[in-house]
């Protein structure tokens, strides 16, 4: 200990006055922010940056300044989740036929099964990215049909489609709209409105 004095130039009595020093009030609340920062940043999986830990703080009783709780997230390295990058679904990009919008925007349409919206999207799970295809009926905005799966394939799309043919069974000449993206210009997505007299647009 004497030698280690030396090379910071303090005196062993300073040193051990220091040690045996008791705890600020100030340094005793800082530490038991920093306790209830890392439950809260626990309970929240992470996800709260300090804006939102400082307003938690404040529901539980726990009044501090908002730049507190953000020098002891980042002196203390509790820091939020960074989000996941935004993932396009549409693959324009593509060879294969695209057919026509005959839907031309009528968003609108006066009666149920006369016109269908449908797309996918990709959803960010613990084990991985799961892929989610839906189909809407625009007269009443409800979704009629719907698939899952871990990969992204044309079968993802026509499920979905099958879900709602089968549940709805639409009239002949139902407009099956969709984006431009490969799963809905291929031939085994196309198959399916053909063989019900629904028209893909």
């Amino acid at each position: 200990m004497t030698v280690m004095c030396e090379i910071l130039q303090v005196s062993t009595a300073g040193y051990y006055a220091w040690r045996d020093r008791p705890v600020s009030a100030g340094q005793e609340r800082r530490d038991r922010l920093i306790a209830e920062i890392r439950v809260i940043h626990d309970t929240v999986r992470a996800c709260y940056g300090s804006p939102r830990v400082h307003a938690e703080l404040m529901a539980r009783a726990s009044p501090c300044c908002v730049n507190t709780v953000a020098k002891l997230m980042r002196t203390q390295g509790i820091a939020a989740k960074t989000a996941r990058k935004f993932r396009h679904t549409t693959d324009s990009n593509h060879d294969l036929p695209v057919a026509a919008n005959l839907l031309e925007r009528a968003f609108d349409p006066a009666t149920a099964n006369t016109a269908w919206a449908s797309d996918f999207t990709f959803i960010p799970t613990r084990e991985g990215w799961l892929y989610l295809a839906a189909v809407e009926d625009l007269f009443s905005r409800r979704v009629v049909g719907w698939a899952m799966s871990d990969r992204m394939t044309s079968r993802l799309v026509v499920d979905a489609l099958a879900m709602a043919v089968q549940f709805r069974l639409p009239k002949e000449g139902m407009l099956a709209h969709s984006d431009r993206g490969s799963p809905y210009a291929s031939e085994h997505y196309r198959r399916l409105p053909a063989s019900t007299g629904s028209n893909a647009a």
